[in-house]
């Protein structure tokens, strides 16, 4: 594993900006950042969101010239009422491994993880509570855990690891924290800046 990229998509004014930041790993530096804007075609719609985010994360992907490793979205794979949220949806899509990390929970059962960082509780299915689909991950001591789902190519355990190394002072993971700020509008401190930002 030496590249994972952030994904983050805001909306303003019937417009989806999806943004792809680019981190090496371990060390999580950024390297490179991409967005695309494009008018949003399908409603935002809680459990479709793949339909109403996927175009402009796709324009933002072929912008890219580093070719990722892993790409974590902020939002949900199996942990989904229909079993593929939008971290499976665009894995697949991608041909990427992929992983959902979302701060609030959209379906799934679970006890509550000790406040101890890197401690976490296994997310099970609604209709199956023998499936595990996912886990609450304490990333921070003390602070709100974060949901976490394997997307394309990974299993839990691993999903998990990932999640945990990729966050360092905060409660989200570093890729995803500056694909918001991308989105945004920021500029990511890489070498020489090196970011694309075409609309």
């Amino acid at each position: 594993m030496r590249t994972i990229g952030g994904v983050d998509v805001v909306f303003s004014d019937g417009k989806a900006r999806a943004a792809i930041a680019v981190l090496s790993y371990p060390d999580l530096a950024p390297i490179e950042g991409a967005i695309a804007e494009v008018a949003i075609e399908f409603p935002y719609v809680p459990g479709l969101l793949s339909f109403c985010e996927g175009p402009a994360i796709l324009s933002a992907w072929k912008k890219l010239r580093t070719k990722l490793d892993l790409l974590i979205f902020d939002g949900q794979r199996v942990a989904h009422p229909r079993g593929m949220g939008i971290a499976a949806h665009m894995g697949l899509w991608l041909e990427r491994l992929s992983i959902g990390v979302a701060k609030s929970r959209l379906y799934g059962n679970h006890a509550t993880p000790v406040l101890n960082r890197g401690t976490d509780a296994d997310l099970r299915d609604e209709r199956d509570p023998t499936c595990v689909i996912g886990a609450v991950l304490r990333t921070r001591t003390n602070v709100k855990p974060v949901y976490v789902s394997p997307g394309h190519l990974i299993d839990v355990a691993h999903a998990i690891e990932f999640a945990l190394r990729c966050c360092t002072k905060y409660r989200v993971p570093e890729p995803i924290r500056w694909a918001h700020k991308l989105a945004g509008g920021e500029n990511l401190p890489t070498a020489g800046n090196n970011q694309t930002q075409l609309f």
